[in-house]
């Protein structure tokens, strides 16, 4: 297990987002991130699905994104510019996304482990389901063999993180002919369902990934909220 020694007590807010547009989780993360940074709150990690989205990150090859106007049209897809790291990737209906909004000072200031930390806790969570996750050296995220089922990018500034990940659960796998994922041209992407051709139970898989993250971030415990709207922030 990929875990920091620490010895502070440490413990984090779980909240389910739901399915919840693109620009608002955002928005919600920035407020998040700025509350965290001058802690006033504790860590988050919310969950949750996003309607068909395309976002290219800070390094993104804007030809990567290859759909013309009609798919975008006929999707309903949005597209963003965003501030994580890494190229173009999908976000839709199936697919868990989860953004862990934490300070990294409080646990381990190492942007490298960080990553392969997340990339842990969807191993380990995929295993629940009888799948092998691997890390491929040259890209992040995980990988059953040469397909992609799950994508990270992320954001660190004053060692408290935003974005996260992308777990490919239920997720249609023809929205991503819109793009050249990540920019990796030959490589496959999957998802569980897929994997097993049969669907698999969103909340299961969300409660698998909660215990997993509690576990190798090494929390102390977790509590949940049910909202966690901007009204709701102190």
């Amino acid at each position: 297990m990929l875990m920091a020694n620490q010895s502070t007590y440490r413990e984090f807010e779980y909240i389910d987002l739901g399915f919840i547009d693109y620009k608002e989780a955002w928005d919600l993360q920035k407020t998040v991130f700025d509350l965290r940074v001058k802690k006033e709150i504790k860590d988050i990690f919310f969950l949750l699905e996003h309607p068909h989205t395309y976002t290219l990150g800070k390094t993104a090859d804007s030809s990567n994104l290859v759909s013309n106007k009609e798919f975008l049209d006929k999707y309903q897809i949005s597209v963003y510019n965003i501030d994580r790291g890494g190229d173009i990737t999908y976000h839709g209906p199936g697919q868990i996304v989860g953004y862990p909004i934490i300070a990294l000072s409080d646990w381990k200031e190492d942007t490298h482990l960080y990553l392969r930390s997340l990339e842990e806790v969807i191993i380990k969570t995929i295993s629940h389901f009888g799948l092998k996750g691997e890390r491929k050296k040259e890209y992040t995220g995980v990988w059953l063999e040469d397909r992609k089922i799950c994508a990270i990018g992320i954001k660190i500034s004053r060692w408290v993180t935003m974005h996260g990940f992308a777990l490919n659960v239920n997720t249609d796998l023809d929205l991503f002919n819109g793009i050249i994922p990540c920019g990796i041209r030959d490589k496959e992407v999957t998802s569980i369902q897929k994997e097993l051709n049969k669907e698999i139970d969103i909340n299961e898989v969300k409660e698998i990934i909660l215990q997993e993250f509690n576990n190798v971030f090494g929390y102390n415990s977790f509590t949940r909220r049910t909202n966690y709207f901007h009204s709701e922030i102190k």
